[in-house]
């Protein structure tokens, strides 16, 4: 219940459903009845939030909040040697990013922008770390059916050279929080890099931090091209601004929602936002800490080797 009702008030909180909800209110006030000083102040809030939104500055502005917070992971080369933060992880994480139920297309095709600029940061990452499994995440469309999220990603993963049983999927978390509850059954302690759009990293690091999960951030999918900005970036308008700002109130609400509900905790100040935790090379669970888990076993987790 929670779970739709966070979907249906999230949709009539995005910039294009409040923005003409407000002017279609304020309209039928001024049309219909004596409220007519109300019906002005809706319908100008309606216009002037939707201007606001599709601002570029402003969409810019709003999203590069979000995406600079961690930086990306390096151009690895067949020669270059990775990172040490990144050299430790065991497993890399790419969370589902939506898709269209079109079965007579490759998967590729099916796979929305966003998912697709994921799952090919998630294959650049594994193929440098020969030890790393991939775990791909998503379910089934909720009304389409058909192919499950994950299994799209594993089938692109697959034609870009990832080996079967280099492959996890996850394949019954329905959004982020649902994400990093089944992630934490699959990696117990050991390392994660953790790939998802960059505007939507800070808020899967935070629900992944609350699980204890040992994370390294890897942004994908930069909404914020270029990220700089200029005093003409203000003069424009277009959906490339609307899309932009949508994604910073979508970030926000979903934030707000997991705080209230207890679910990510603020970062304290002087926190390093990339560092990963020592790991032990053979950690041993604690008596407050779940034990690692097969993928076969786990509730939301399926392994592709074990289907």
């Amino acid at each position: 219940m929670l779970f739709w009702l966070k979907k249906v008030v999230g949709f009539w909180l995005m910039p294009l459903p409040l923005s003409l909800a407000l002017i279609l209110l304020g309209a039928v006030l001024l049309r219909f009845t004596q409220r007519k000083r109300l019906g002005r102040i809706l319908a100008f809030s309606g216009a002037f939030w939707l201007l606001a939104c599709s601002n570029v500055g402003v969409g810019t502005w709003l999203v590069r909040g979000l995406e600079t917070r961690y930086p990306s992971q390096p151009a690895l080369l067949s020669d270059t040697t990775p990172p040490p933060a990144l050299a430790r992880c065991e497993f890399v994480a790419v969370l589902g990013g939506g898709h269209g139920v079109v079965p007579e297309w490759p998967a590729n095709h099916q796979l929305s922008g966003s998912a697709l600029a994921r799952i090919v940061e998630g294959v650049r990452l594994v193929r440098q770390l020969p030890a790393a499994r991939l775990v791909v995440s998503g379910p089934a469309d909720d009304r389409e059916g058909g192919a499950t999220h994950a299994s799209l990603l594993r089938e692109v993963a697959l034609s870009l050279g990832v080996t079967a049983d280099r492959i996890i999927e996850i394949s019954t978390a329905r959004d982020t929080e649902q994400e990093a509850v089944a992630l934490r059954g699959v990696a117990g302690d050991q390392p994660v890099a953790l790939v998802t759009s960059a505007w939507h990293l800070p808020r899967a690091m935070a629900l992944c931090e609350r699980q204890k999960i040992n994370v390294l951030a890897c942004p994908a999918d930069f909404a914020a091209r270029p990220p700089r900005l200029q005093t003409r970036d203000f003069l424009s308008w277009n959906l490339g601004g609307l899309e932009r700002s949508t994604k910073a109130v979508y970030e926000l609400i979903g934030t707000t929602w997991s705080r209230l509900r207890g679910k990510v905790c603020p970062k304290p100040r002087g926190t390093s936002a990339v560092s990963l935790r020592p790991t032990p090379r053979h950690p041993t669970p604690s008596p407050t800490a779940p034990a690692p888990v097969s993928t076969v076993d786990h509730p939301l987790a399926a392994s592709t080797v074990n289907p």
